[in-house]
């Protein structure tokens, strides 16, 4: 998916109200809407790529007899057989919500929808599908960026809409915009973009609605996520209304929510048909309500002769209420409509209960996608073209899904685990770090790890895992992507691997680095005996980080800055340190080959921690911490945008958002100070101490002149030995008050405000989707939502997604499916990173990225970084943003950032003021 061309910008000239007002045939034949400027040429089209933008006559209604195929009088589709589930098509218009509507169906309808891209096939190849082969009983058209007048956003959708007219068809929001822009209804701006807010919802009673109740005042709410609407008074006569809301009737999830969210009034099981809603006109309201200008907005039409639907607003979303129930009724309606065809002597083509695969000719698509595995091998959903159908979905699954079941498995070689546990170790040697200063200290943490829990909270954050170079496995990663001129693939890019002896390898990887680690992983195995007893999942594996720039790997658009820093830097550590804060206790674990001797490390190790006094190790804290001197600070980190430079960019968000581009964009800058020669270790030892978090870390990395000091409070993404995925998403963020009253309106402040649970809320959408996408069917759920924790410095808004992965999905995969984590992109993903990388003017780097590990018995848990202060040749860098959405203010915005960068930033000065005036005594 490339950026669209037809953006609604009002950057660019078009299209404006009166061209969004302007006749469907004219609209989509628009100079303005098919071709662009010269001048906006050449500043853009590094966000819309190669694909061609084209209105073909055949979607344009009025001129259905100059397409070959309407020509044709399409066959009429056989009465479906009931077996007990409902076969979709979800067409996903690039969005990040449609793996929410997949999960739904998958367990309403009883089998997974298949999931296809808007350009993915051709009409002639869904034309197959859909008639000859009889494969779909109903179609489902996802929400998604841009504008249904715009042919590169829309894609396949208006042709289907125009001549399916016999299968039951559900649109979603951008699929509802097109559903009446295709019939010749209006699409314009909506009164005020509306983005993560819930709004009441009035209906008609029709069948979609069924057992749902009706009225402002009802626990009927629902989430909308929109900048355009249909205009009400261009709806034509074919078109029925059948939802409603009143424009200025939004509100934040904890005003809306609902004390009892179980089915509604029951309508018992009467099925209003077709006819009987065109009798019902009088459930539209007047032009007029008291005198007063109608200020009624549609949230819901349906066709008078077609069994097709649309709502403006999501079902899918976490916060809609009966969206469930919304699901299970379109697929009543869609049973109901093929109960009542009339055609005795054709039956359907029933499909195989325990089908893998709902188009036809499974097994020879499956074949397709073995033999040309390797042209789209480290691609992901968004990355291949529709010029083989082997690019079609299985079971719902994205194509690098099944990257475990195509490619040939390496050989594998058998790691073993040795591990030790000294009880109650933790205090009597004065903490955590203690432990790693006496391990690690001596050689200033150079080439070690320090995943540090150092948030006083046990709850949020119970392990920590530490190790250093040594050991015949041990071995340092240092990827760096090529520039974009030098090859034909966006992932590929340079790996230098180092073992504990200094040997180098230099290695060119075509398919990038994500590629290459889940070979690695893949061709290790292990003994679940091994860690039987451990309570933690990580026994040694992959430790380190990798950089926003990696999103290339994960159907991201190709980087338009480059990083200075390596894009990823891993250890293999064989050899670690755990520690649990909970139970007080230490873990000394070692891996090694079978038939290969163990090493003396769990020994050695032990006899260190046993033999260290508190007296002893009360020497770390001295030499390293800086004196708290009042010396005048020289220098400080210098932004890479003024103020201005950054409202002004805050404002062009809000643009792209009033324009339906974007839901939600995490606008970022960089801050930077030349720091030279420090100490990356002592610095961080200091940050820990000032800003503890629970998803703290340590890297440094000699050969790359790179350390990292992290002091994140956010989770990424984790995968326990369960199969269970969680994310924690932050988004929201308030500054801690000086008094504990004031401190307590603050939080309260926080956890109320509308914006920041628009924000929240809309992460959590994503987080559902991307998760949605490598998980069981149904298993994808939200335990907490909204939750303010309180750290140092600042309260943050937190929630909780899980979901069970599937067991073909590889633990890389996972994280691709992923990448970056959604709390740094906004929603939807694609074409706000697009945005994104045309406004920011740098690379973010390692910022925006995660730290942390995949352990060798396929486990993973990594983080998000932020708060985070990256050292790399002699340069300290703390990048930060915020998410704008459509309730944003451009100074608060600003203030926000400056905010989340005030504590690593004061960490640095502080410390490397300490050290000048010890240099001076």
């Amino acid at each position: 998916m490339n950026f669209s061309l037809c953006s609604t910008s009002s950057e660019f000239a078009y299209p404006s109200d009166y061209a969004l007002r302007s006749p469907v045939s004219s609209r989509l034949f628009s100079r303005e809407l098919v071709r662009f400027d010269e001048t906006w040429k050449q500043k853009y089209t590094y966000l819309r790529g190669s694909r061609k933008v084209f209105a073909s006559r055949h979607i344009v209604p009025g001129h259905l007899e100059d397409s070959s195929i309407a020509n044709k009088s399409l066959p009429r589709r056989e009465p479906v057989e009931r077996v007990g589930f409902v076969r979709t098509l979800l067409i996903d218009n690039y969005d990040s919500y449609t793996f929410n509507i997949y999960q739904a169906l998958s367990t309403i309808n009883g089998v997974p929808p298949v999931v296809i891209r808007n350009d993915e096939w051709t009409w002639e190849e869904a034309y197959r599908y859909l008639y000859e082969d009889t494969a779909f009983d109903n179609i489902v058209i996802s929400p998604g960026p841009g504008s249904p007048m715009c042919p590169a956003d829309i894609g396949i959708c208006l042709r289907l809409l125009l001549e399916c007219r016999d299968i039951p068809i559900l649109g979603v929001c951008l699929g509802h915009q097109a559903l009446g822009y295709v019939h010749g209804a209006q699409v314009v701006h909506a009164p005020e973009p509306v983005h993560g807010r819930l709004s009441g919802i009035e209906h008609d009673g029709n069948l979609l609605f069924s057992d749902i109740p009706s009225g402002r005042n009802s626990d009927f709410k629902v989430v909308r996520y929109h900048s355009l609407i249909i205009d009400k008074e261009s709806l034509p006569k074919e078109l029925i209304p059948i939802a409603w809301t009143i424009y200025d009737d939004t509100g934040s999830f904890s005003e809306n929510t609902p004390v009892n969210t179980s089915l509604g009034p029951s309508r018992n099981g009467s099925v209003i048909s077709v006819p009987e809603t065109l009798k019902n006109q009088s459930y539209w309201p007047s032009p007029h309500v008291d005198g007063k200008q109608d200020r009624h907005i549609l949230m819901g039409i349906m066709h008078s002769t077609f069994p097709h639907y649309g709502l403006q607003f999501h079902p899918e979303s976490i916060a809609t209420t009966y969206g469930s129930q919304i699901f299970k009724n379109f697929k009543d309606v869609t049973v109901d409509y093929w109960r009542r065809c009339k055609s005795p002597s054709l039956r359907r083509r029933m499909i195989n209960g325990t089908a893998n695969m709902q188009v036809p000719s499974a097994c020879q698509l499956l074949k397709e996608l073995s033999r040309t595995r390797s042209t789209v091998n480290g691609s992901s959903y968004y990355d291949n073209s529709r010029n083989s159908l082997s690019t079609a979905k299985t079971n719902g699954v994205d194509v690098f899904d099944l990257v475990d079941l195509v490619y040939p498995k390496p050989h594998t070689k058998l790691l073993r685990l040795k591990w030790k546990k000294l009880e109650g170790l933790v205090h009597k040697v004065g903490g955590s770090r203690n432990i790693f200063m006496e391990l690690y200290g001596n050689s200033r943490g150079n080439d070690a790890f320090w995943l540090d829990t150092s948030c006083s909270d046990k709850a949020r954050g119970r392990f920590s895992f530490m190790g250093g170079k040594g050991g015949s496995l041990w071995k340092q990663l240092t990827f760096s992507l090529s520039d974009q001129s030098e090859i034909t693939s966006k992932h590929a890019g340079h790996l230098l691997i180092e073992d504990a002896h200094g040997s180098t390898e230099k290695r060119f990887l075509e398919e990038g680095f994500l590629d290459f680690l889940r070979k690695e992983l893949s061709s290790i195995s292990y003994d679940e005996k091994d860690f039987k007893g451990l309570p933690f999942d990580f026994c040694g594996g992959y430790v380190g980080c990798i950089g926003y720039d990696i999103k290339v790997e994960c159907g991201m658009p190709i980087n338009r800055h480059k990083s200075k820093a390596p894009d990823a830097c891993f250890f293999f550590a064989e050899n670690v340190v755990a520690i649990d804060h909970q139970l007080d206790d230490v873990y000394v674990l070692s891996l090694h080959e079978e038939d290969t001797a163990e090493t003396s490390f769990l020994k050695d190790t032990e006899e260190k921690l046993i033999s260290m006094s508190v007296s002893f190790t009360r020497k770390w804290k001295d030499q390293t911490l800086p004196a708290k001197g009042s010396s005048q600070r020289k220098a400080s980190f210098v932004p890479d945008k003024s103020r201005e430079q950054y409202i002004n960019d805050v404002e062009r968000c809000m643009q792209y958002i009033k324009d339906g581009e974007s839901y939600e964009l995490c606008l970022t800058t960089q801050n930077r100070w030349r720091i030279g020669n420090t100490d990356p270790l002592g610095l961080y030892l200091h940050l820990r101490e000032k800003n503890p978090a629970p998803y703290a870390a340590f890297l440094n990395f000699s050969n790359a002149n790179l350390s990292l000091c992290c002091s994140s409070p956010e989770r990424f993404l984790q995968l326990d030995r369960n199969g269970m995925l969680e994310a924690k998403p932050i988004k929201g963020t308030i500054a801690r008050g000086s008094t504990p009253e004031e401190d307590e309106l603050l939080k309260l402040q926080l956890k109320l405000s509308e914006k920041n649970q628009a924000e929240n809320l809309m992460i959590v959408d994503l987080l559902r989707n991307d998760l949605g996408r490598v998980c069981e069917p149904g298993s994808v759920h939200v335990p907490n939502l909204m939750d303010v924790e309180t750290y140092t410095t600042v309260h943050t808004m937190v929630s909780t997604i899980r979901g069970l992965k599937k067991t073909d999905i590889s633990p890389v995969e996972c994280v691709r499916a992923a990448f970056p984590g959604g709390s740094m992109t906004g929603a939807p993903k694609l074409r706000s990173v697009e945005i994104l990388d045309s406004l920011e003017n740098c690379s973010r780097g390692l910022y925006s990225g995660s730290i942390g590990y995949f352990s060798y018995n396929g486990t993973f848990d990594l983080n998000i970084v932020i708060r985070t202060v990256v050292i790399h040749e002699d340069e300290a860098t703390i990048g930060a943003g915020g998410a704008i959405v459509a309730l944003s203010n451009p100074e608060e915005e600003f203030e926000e950032m400056i905010l989340k960068t005030r504590a690593p930033a004061n960490a640095v000065m502080e410390f490397c003021s300490g050290s000048n005036e010890r240099d001076s005594k």
